[in-house]
């Protein structure tokens, strides 16, 4: 195990050289950049409540982070958890709930949209759901992947517009325990393959030149690498347009592929969690920086340590 990571870690930073170098190419004098994060599993409960409760949620947040987040005009975080007063847990093995409040803090150090198309975002039921939504409006962030309705929680969300425009689609790749799925209420995106090819071909169809990021809730939980279906239907996300696929669900860093001259990586695992074990404490955190005429992503690699992350 130990060699494995040893030898994660070293694909990360030649695979990092790797994409700075095909993309330092760009046309002289051009300045409009653009600079989004994307960061892993973020868990407001169990052992992190814990810590939030001896130290305050500024503890979960190095000076490095910080740093880091200022620099990033959008931060978009995997919330694994609804943020809610409301008890109503559902029948399942792991529940789930934040505090309301904690919001707050998130948005102080720099995140600006969270995805709430996960497998723990209804352990709180369909009014849980629904009040993180509202919750997270009211700490002046916008949530992805969950809506009003089916259609709603399905459409691409625009994180920013400049230097040209930059979606983004989130989709929960399983079925959920002990939810039902009802066409007019509140739910989660879990949109499969073909119906997200189909939205990325929109978006280019109308702009050519829009970006468009995949988020999938995904994969075996604690395992390294992906299956050969996630491949596949990764492959032919690319090859429908989508710029970057960026996801999650594995609480472990998965294999990063570069196909056709973009990137996919398949887990970026955790980033404020309270999963202790070697195989759960490394992760990554994806920056995308967006030009008029190219995407560039790096892999900055993160070390959890009693819930906080850490920028190695």
């Amino acid at each position: 195990m130990r060699a494995y990571f040893i030898a994660l870690v070293a694909s990360l930073a030649s695979f990092t050289s790797a994409t700075s170098q095909t993309s330092s190419t760009s046309e002289t004098g051009e300045t409009s950049k653009t600079c989004l994060l994307f960061t892993g599993d973020i868990l407001l409960d169990r052992g992190v409540r814990k810590v939030i409760g001896h130290h305050g949620i500024d503890y979960l947040f190095t000076r490095e982070m910080d740093s880091l987040f200022r620099a990033s005009q959008v931060v978009v975080g995997n919330l694994e958890c609804p943020v809610t007063s409301i008890q109503a847990p559902v029948q399942k093995r792991f529940i789930f709930r934040g505090e309301p409040e904690w919001l707050d803090g998130l948005r102080k150090h720099g995140f600006t949209h969270l995805n709430l198309a996960n497998n723990h975002s209804t352990d709180q039921g369909r009014k849980g759901l629904e009040d993180t939504r509202e919750n997270i409006l009211k700490a002046r962030m916008k949530p992805v992947g969950m809506g009003k309705n089916l259609q709603e929680a399905a459409q691409p969300v625009l994180l920013t517009s400049q230097p040209r425009k930059v979606w983004l689609i989130a989709s929960l790749g399983m079925a959920l325990e002990n939810f039902a799925y009802l066409p007019d209420r509140p739910c989660v995106n879990t949109e499969r393959t073909q119906e997200i090819i189909g939205r990325i071909r929109d978006i280019k169809r109308k702009d050519p030149q829009a970006v468009v990021i995949v988020s999938l809730h995904w994969g075996g939980e604690h395992t390294l690498k992906p299956v050969p279906s996630q491949r596949l239907d990764a492959h032919r996300l690319i090859n429908a347009g989508a710029d970057a696929l960026i996801c999650h669900h594995t609480h472990t860093l998965q294999t990063i592929e570069h196909y056709k001259g973009r990137d996919i990586y398949y887990s970026i695992g955790n980033f404020i969690f309270d999963q202790q074990k070697p195989l759960n404490s490394q992760a990554c955190v994806v920056k995308v920086e967006v030009t008029r005429n190219h995407v560039k992503t790096q892999a900055l690699p993160v070390h959890i340590q009693g819930c906080v992350p850490h920028l190695k």
